[in-house]
């Protein structure tokens, strides 16, 4: 995990009534952005998250950097999870 020394956050910045990942379901709903350029014109972008992207929250990717260590680990734990059977159907 990245260490930030305290002088490097401004004064002017107070977080301690922050929530954390208090948006964080409304980003996976989808979001809206909103541009105004220096022209007067405006650009509205939604923005939807692909089918199958998997956000990974930060306190989780400080040890799955990337796809391929989320894959691998994912991977050994299915071989964990038993098989599923067919119930056997009792005839009386």
């Amino acid at each position: 995990m990245v260490q930030i020394e305290e002088d490097d956050m401004r004064a002017e910045y107070d977080f301690r009534e922050g929530v954390r990942g208090k948006h964080y379901k409304a980003m996976q709903a989808g979001y809206t952005i909103t541009i105004h350029k220096t022209d007067g014109t405006t650009i509205t972008k939604d923005v939807i998250p692909k089918e199958g992207v998997v956000i990974i929250e930060p306190d989780i990717r400080t040890y799955f950097p990337d796809s391929e260590s989320v894959n691998a680990t994912l991977r050994a734990l299915i071989k964990l999870i038993p098989t599923k059977t067919n119930p056997v159907i009792m005839q009386g």
